[in-house]
């Protein structure tokens, strides 16, 4: 499975809401962290969160991945021009700047994911 397939899942949304999370990309990122051994997870509003112990690594908005960074990890995801996390309000556009979204071509090498998602668990736990 590589990017081809969930770039299909993303169109697939729960309720007609764009920040869901599509149970088959869900799925999808699931199994690429399968290595990193057992997660906690679960929905919260709208998106989908992943979790190492207390700490949350991960989250799925709409069609996203996005990893939990610091700043020593940020840098990496700007380089690759990615954004952070930003949703509307009625007062403008809010960046959140702990969490980063996944540059595409990781989905295609595991291992690179898995480096990433570990640094993400770091980033977590304030290391």
């Amino acid at each position: 499975m590589g990017i081809a397939w969930w770039q299909g899942a993303f169109s697939i949304y729960s309720k007609g809401d764009a920040m869901s999370a599509s149970r088959e990309f869900i799925e999808y990122v699931r199994e690429l962290l399968l290595p990193l051994g057992p997660l906690a997870d679960g929905h919260f509003f709208g998106g989908f969160a992943f979790k190492s112990g207390d700490r949350q690594f991960a989250m799925i908005m709409g069609n996203t991945l996005y990893f939990r960074v610091n700043e020593a990890s940020r840098g990496h995801y700007e380089r690759e021009g990615m954004a952070p996390f930003s949703y509307s309000t009625k007062k403008g556009i809010v960046q959140v700047k702990k969490f980063y979204a996944v540059p595409e071509n990781l989905f295609d090498e595991q291992d690179a994911l898995i480096l990433k998602a570990r640094e993400a668990i770091h980033a977590a736990y304030g290391a």
